[in-house]
């Protein structure tokens, strides 16, 4: 039998034509390839499950059959990708994307680059330095420096944030090329975190607006109940926001007056990061 079969169809004068079907080899590789698909798309659930999430949960989430969720989530435990938590049965991301993540930071400069200016922020305000950047609809935290008081702040690297509830994210949003801020300001979903969220589209535009002739944004309680923030861009070339960098405080700490006082300093950190990051 010839490794590369053929299909009989009928030809225009009737007698039957022969086809080239899929080499069986090429076929096994499309099914790998959409398999490594499905994978990475568990992966990305998982990624939006801090508390993690059960095989059945994924399964239903990923529109995927059970046995086929069960079986890649076996695949991605056993090799780092996702941990499995025995007593309640969820599984979480695992050590193996932290450490890609870490390399993909180091890669763009946001490690080793940006720590020292978000530290010496930090040396200045004794508060919580954020620096963050836009994926998707949502903000990703890149780097944090905690302050030296006992009550953290909870956005570690790799957290994924709502951008309409967030300083950081108001700022990429208010900062972004002008067809990606009029996107983001007409579709983005406005899901409420707590009783103080923008929910309404009329005044997230305002909001937005706002944020754009201040140059800066703040939260306050939006995000999380006993926490605001304040937060500005740091721009590309083309003076468009690639990253935006954030003070987050208690709310017992520090006032929104006091908090919007930090805002040269956080200008004038942008600034530095602007010229030192490699810009998306």
């Amino acid at each position: 039998m010839s490794v590369n079969q053929t299909t009989e169809v009928p030809a225009a004068s009737g007698h039957p034509a022969e086809v080239p079907s899929k080499p069986a080899k090429a076929a096994r590789e499309d099914s790998r390839t959409d398999m490594v698909g499905k994978a990475l798309g568990l992966l990305v659930l998982l990624g939006d499950e801090p508390r993690g999430a059960s095989a059945a949960e994924i399964s239903r989430r990923a529109d995927l059959p059970f046995s086929t969720t069960y079986r890649l989530l076996g695949s991605l435990t056993r090799d780092g990708f996702v941990d499995y938590e025995p007593d309640g049965r969820r599984y979480h991301l695992g050590l193996r994307v932290f450490q890609l993540g870490q390399r993909v930071s180091n890669h763009h400069g946001f490690a080793g680059t940006a720590l020292p200016i978000l530290r010496r922020v930090t040396e200045e305000t004794g508060e919580a330095t954020i620096l963050s950047v836009r994926d998707g609809i949502h903000h990703l935290t890149v780097n944090k420096v905690d302050g030296p008081q006992t009550f953290r702040v909870t956005s570690d690297p790799g957290h994924l944030g709502a951008l309409h509830t967030t300083s950081v994210g108001k700022a990429l949003v208010a900062f972004a090329d002008d067809a990606t801020r009029a996107q983001l300001v007409e579709e983005l979903p406005l899901e409420p975190l707590t009783a103080l969220s923008i929910t309404d589209r009329e005044a997230f535009r305002a909001e937005i607006e706002q944020v754009r002739r201040q140059g800066f944004a703040t939260m306050d309680e939006e995000n999380e109940l006993g926490m605001r923030a304040v937060a500005v861009p740091v721009f590309n070339a083309q003076g468009h926001a690639f990253a935006s960098l954030a003070t987050a405080v208690p709310v017992f700490r520090l006032s929104m007056e006091a908090l919007a006082a930090l805002v040269p300093l956080l200008q004038a950190a942008a600034a530095e990061l602007s010229a030192r990051l490699p810009q998306r």
